[in-house]
């Protein structure tokens, strides 16, 4: 038996560590309308899918130090509109593919140690909140 709201189910872990020098930076619940699927239905209509993405990011050279400077973190503007450039290519078929993309995006920045990436259709099930894919990634260069 299930108890609790379907939020209280999905939990980040905890990213952020003093002692690895890590920050967590975070998206949280961006719903966008989206061309995804492999039924002929979804190739007919966007539907709407639900992001997360959550990164550990390595303090670096900084050492906490930012100096209110915007070039010393992972901006999470510049990973919206990046998660919304890829929403707005092509048809995928997906769920997996978009995810691995978006997780490829995130990894590009070399202060990024992992990318954990939640994509949830939300319109699919008539008795399901959501159905998708959550993956994690580790940038290859640290």
């Amino acid at each position: 038996m299930m108890t609790g709201s379907p939020m209280e189910l999905v939990q980040p872990r905890n990213i952020a560590d003093a002692r690895a020098a890590l920050r967590h930076v975070f998206i949280r619940d961006l719903v966008l309308d989206c061309s995804i699927g492999v039924h002929q239905f979804e190739r007919e209509a966007t539907q709407r899918v639900r992001i997360n993405l959550d990164l550990a990011v390595r303090e670096g050279e900084t050492n906490g130090q930012l100096n209110d400077d915007l070039a010393n973190v992972v901006c999470y503007e510049e990973l919206t509109k990046g998660v919304r450039q890829l929403i707005a290519r092509d048809h995928v078929n997906l769920v997996e593919t978009l995810a691995e993309d978006m997780a490829a995006m995130c990894l590009t920045d070399k202060r990024v140690r992992s990318a954990r990436i939640r994509i949830e259709k939300l319109d699919i099930l008539e008795d399901a909140v959501s159905v998708g894919v959550e993956i994690e990634r580790f940038n290859p260069e640290i």
